[in-house]
């Protein structure tokens, strides 16, 4: 008796869930390679690249130049803390209660704020795409939950330092410091730190290198945030 074929739905089905299982095997696969293996690039990177090229935007420069933990000043480490996610040593990849603070004020019908951790940025980073898309946004979740349950913190730390945005192709804090400070992201002072924090929620439209008086009233706060958390002792718990 020959053997009856699928139907073409059945087909398509088996091939989308096949290509799915494909692409969460290789998600999980890099994520525990790049626990030790730092990303040469990321997507955001490559997106920001290909833009630039797409627009024939001579003006453009690709900056960026990784840095072990080990040569970055605690002072960058903590500002990055201080000014995106004081709960960063707490939480196993959420902040449950800056969550809960973003819902009402959309409930309320105030603007949106920022509620995602060190961890989801390197997820998004890393992987994923801008937008705020529901889809997106549970990508990224997922990515979270496995870059917390493999990584260290001080990985997740380090990598963040390495591959966040601080201005128009200028990507990691080592590229910041050289660019706006000429010297090495190991020397950066407290101040240095806390201004390279400040442009953090949109690097493309605030700058170090000419801080307006948001970014510099933001620096101010930064710092004050950064002695208050303790200064660098702040990161010893850090593994």
């Amino acid at each position: 008796m020959a053997k009856r074929r699928k139907s073409l739905p059945a087909r398509i089905a088996r091939a989308v869930l096949l290509l799915v299982a494909a692409w969460a095997s290789a998600t999980v696969l890099a994520v525990l390679v790049l626990r030790w293996v730092d990303p040469p690039a990321t997507a955001f990177m490559l997106q920001d690249r290909v833009g630039a090229l797409v627009r024939s935007d001579d003006s453009y420069e690709f900056r960026h130049e990784w840095r072990d933990w080990n040569q970055i000043s605690r002072q960058a480490a903590l500002a990055v803390v201080a000014a995106e996610d004081q709960q960063f040593l707490r939480h196993r990849g959420f902040d449950m209660k800056q969550i809960d603070k973003a819902l009402e004020d959309r409930k309320r019908g105030r603007r949106m704020r920022g509620a995602s951790t060190i961890s989801q940025q390197v997820a998004k980073n890393l992987f994923l795409w801008p937008g705020q898309s529901w889809f997106r946004k549970g990508l990224e979740a997922g990515l979270t939950v496995l870059i917390e349950l493999a990584w260290p913190k001080r990985r997740i730390l380090e990598v963040y330092l390495n591959v966040a945005e601080f201005g128009r192709g200028t990507w990691g804090v080592q590229a910041a410091s050289r660019r706006f400070f000429r010297k090495d992201a190991a020397r950066l002072g407290r101040s240095e730190a806390a201004l390279l924090a400040a442009v953090l929620p949109a690097p493309k439209r605030y700058r170090a290198d000419q801080p307006g008086p948001y970014v510099r009233k933001r620096q101010v706060w930064i710092e004050r945030q950064m002695v208050a958390l303790g200064g660098p002792a702040f990161l010893s718990e850090l593994n």
